[in-house]
């Protein structure tokens, strides 16, 4: 910038209008070339954050929840938050079977509470290293623990609070074992954050219950009032933002929650700092905060970072768009992330999961990635630290498509169309349930290097038609010099017709799950 000013001076001296136009462009530029690697805490400083390329091209990345709540192994993560519905609790008929499981099987509430469940969480089986080698087989390019969950037990070593995975329960480290091992493998670190929905996550109000118990107020979160909070909030109340549906977080919550993020950015240095929705009870100010000390630190470092959002949690344009068991119907001009679970019931391990199929999972990832996002899969561990055989077989095989296929994926940007076929996509929080699995209709494209990668959602009987490559289309003018199915020794035969083209798929099945034609033009 000083070279600039030095230019500008002495050039000005001989022309004063290109002086004037260049001390504007300066006032335009001037946020992003902070001398001191700063970013204001305001939304404007830190719209100046760009999206590092690393992300964009990672495409696939890994979390897990894991923590207390994986001890009962009962219908899903929310346990600790639903066992507390007895008769006193509003909310009763919605959590009774979890009210009533916990007491058959471990006692009344004043006796055993979620506080109770933390030293049976001792993860005796837990190994870092063998997680991150089955994290980078699976092909994942970033990857890490939830930090804090609801229950507001902290999963690293943390000098903010006693309820703390190295002080109690598995007495290590978790992140900072997990951060060593998955940045050996040439993986980016991910640290996620759901502290700010404890504001109302326990019934402190209930006097029956541990929850209201001074003692563990540094655990169970802040007295709140009877009713304060329904859970979960419905579809109307996400999409409006809570907007006057929740109380606001007081100083000492806010302080507490930026305290923490502030403690495992010191800590951990993490790639990207993901969120929970609801953060929007945390105060405006402390948001913005997070971001400032979060983009500042990074660019001291000179690392490039992320953190993400859903909703209206951070303003537009400051961090990356989070959509959660969702994906977009259109190709977006943006780069968003989406996370879904591998089990279709519950986020952390349960007793009865109803896991994904590999093959779900990737047709997901390839939909996502073609129209400009990443996915980051959530797993579930046991509570010893195990990673469930069936969890291991599917991340292996989503390994292994990405390993023959993944040029269509790492890497590569949108097309000038996502794709084409059939399916379509219902946008909106929680809606993955209600999109079909694809068909050999169903095409997506992404591209790299000037070749087009058209991605064939499952295998057809004998000819794949591509209507986008149909002769004298106005989306692809270069001529095709070849064109080949990843996995096969053969170039495949085509033609480009009048309605589409038209490419001669192999008589027998060539791999598994989706199938990419690599399309290469004359040079």
């Amino acid at each position: 910038m000083n070279t600039l000013f030095s230019y500008i001076s002495n050039y000005g001296i001989q022309n004063p209008k290109i002086t004037l136009a260049l001390w504007l462009l300066v006032l335009l530029i001037k946020p992003t070339f902070s001398q001191t690697n700063e970013y204001q805490a305001d939304w404007e400083s830190l719209r100046q954050h760009t999206t590092p390329e690393w992300f964009r091209d990672a495409k696939f990345g890994i979390y897990c929840h894991w923590g207390p709540y994986s001890v009962p192994e009962f219908e899903n993560e929310w346990y600790s938050h639903w066992m507390y519905c007895n008769e006193n609790n509003p909310e009763h008929e919605l959590g009774k079977k979890y009210y009533q499981h916990h007491v058959k099987t471990y006692g009344p509430l004043n006796e055993f509470g979620y506080k109770d469940f933390i030293p049976m969480f001792r993860a005796e089986k837990f190994n870092a290293a063998e997680w991150a080698d089955l994290f980078e087989k699976a092909g994942a390019k970033f990857a890490g623990p939830v930090s804090e969950h609801a229950d507001g037990f902290a999963m690293w070593d943390s000098e903010l609070t006693r309820w703390d995975a190295k002080d109690i329960g598995p007495k290590r480290d978790i992140m900072g074992e997990l951060s060593q091992e998955i940045r050996k493998r040439d993986m980016k670190f991910v640290a996620t954050f759901h502290r700010h929905w404890l504001l109302g996550w326990y019934p402190t109000w209930d006097e029956t219950t541990d929850a209201s118990d001074p003692e563990y107020a540094d655990l169970y979160g802040p007295k709140m009032k009877r009713g304060d909070f329904k859970y979960p909030p419905s579809t109307h109340d996400l999409d409006n933002g809570f907007d006057g549906y929740y109380p606001m977080a007081d100083e000492k919550f806010n302080q507490d929650w930026l305290d923490r993020l502030k403690e495992i950015v010191n800590k951990y240095n993490p790639d990207l700092v993901w969120f929970d929705n609801k953060m929007d009870v945390i105060g405006e100010a402390y948001r913005k905060e997070f971001l400032s000390y979060y983009y500042t630190n990074a660019s001291q470092k000179n690392k490039e970072v992320v953190a993400t959002y859903k909703f209206y949690d951070f303003a537009k344009g400051t961090a990356v768009l989070d959509v959660e068991r969702a994906r977009m119907s259109e190709m977006k001009d943006f780069p968003w992330l989406t996370d879904d679970s591998i089990d279709w019931k519950a986020w952390s391990h349960i007793n009865d999961p109803d896991y994904k199929s590999a093959n779900r999972i990737i047709d997901f990832l390839v939909d996502v990635v073609s129209k400009n996002g990443c996915l980051l899969l959530n797993i579930t561990p046991k509570a010893n630290g195990e990673i469930p055989e069936l969890v291991k077989e599917r991340l292996l095989e989503i390994g292994a498509w990405l390993n023959n296929n993944g040029e269509a994926i790492y890497g590569t940007r949108p097309w000038e169309i996502y794709g084409e076929g059939p399916a379509k996509v219902v946008e909106g929080h929680l809606s993955e349930r209600k999109n079909a699995d694809n068909t050999a209709k169903d095409i997506r494209y992404t591209t790299k290097d000037g070749i087009l990668y058209a991605i064939v959602l499952d295998w057809p009987k004998k000819t794949v038609r591509l209507e986008s490559l149909k002769k004298g289309n106005h989306l692809y003018h270069k001529k095709i010099s070849s064109i080949q199915l990843l996995g096969y020794p053969k170039n495949l035969d085509y033609k480009i017709n009048d309605d589409a083209l038209h490419v001669d798929f192999p008589s027998e099945k060539v791999g598994e799950h989706a199938f990419v034609l690599k399309i290469t033009p004359k040079s």
